[in-house]
């Protein structure tokens, strides 16, 4: 199974609880003997370019007509479009900043949101997305707890971001392992948060192995 694992933390690699959960995901899975290939993407350091007008009007324009500048202006996202679509899977790793998503894992999702690549834009308007076969696990942290029932619970922007965007793409039931409350709380419930969290990897790294197992024979 090859993995695009990408990760969006701005902590170093020693401070980031997203980066570490990640790692032990991983580790899981090798130690359930699952053959995986990893194609690890940094987003903090392999920064995307962020959507301009010659993106947009490059994506519009049918690939046989593209100018070598709209060619030049879509590389980058093409390049990213292509290590997309060649995983079995994606791993995205992130912390909740400011109740949303890091702005790095935005323009990730800007250069990968292509038409006739990820979608299919239909001439009566419809779309269709082509991710459908593909696992997708997002593994975020949050500061404070947005649990239902927590008083921010309604300030949690980032579920539905990812939810809506990889949706649109025809990922209809991504997994999600919320680690919280990680900041704004004592010792005990920052080490619950982790503990709960590594346990759902554990059930996710399972189920992953089982349907790769099944898969090959």
């Amino acid at each position: 199974m090859k993995i695009l694992h990408v990760d969006a933390s701005s902590k170093f690699h020693q401070w980031s609880n997203s980066r570490a959960l990640g790692r032990y995901f991983f580790e899981q899975l090798e130690q359930q003997g699952t053959d995986i290939e990893i194609d690890y993407l940094d987003v903090t350091q392999e920064v995307q370019p962020h959507i301009s007008a010659e993106f947009v009007q490059a994506t519009y324009t049918p690939e046989d007509q593209r100018t070598d500048r709209m060619r030049e202006v879509l590389a980058d996202s093409d390049a990213l479009c292509k290590r997309v679509m060649e995983a079995d899977a994606l791993v995205c790793a992130m912390p909740m900043y400011n109740w949303t998503i890091p702005s790095t894992f935005k323009t990730f999702i800007d250069n990968i949101v292509r038409t006739n690549i990820t979608y299919d834009l239909h001439a009566d308007g419809t779309t269709r997305g082509n991710l459908g076969d593909k696992k997708v696990l997002f593994i975020t942290t949050r500061g404070a707890d947005l649990g239902e029932g927590s008083p921010y619970a309604a300030m949690d922007s980032m579920t539905p971001v990812l939810r809506n965007a990889f949706l649109f793409m025809g990922v209809e039931n991504p997994w999600f392992v919320d680690a919280q409350p990680l900041q704004f709380s004592d010792e005990a419930a920052r080490e619950a948060g982790l503990a709960k969290a590594r346990s759902e990897l554990d059930a996710v790294s399972c189920e992953w192995a089982e349907s790769v197992a099944v898969t090959a024979s």
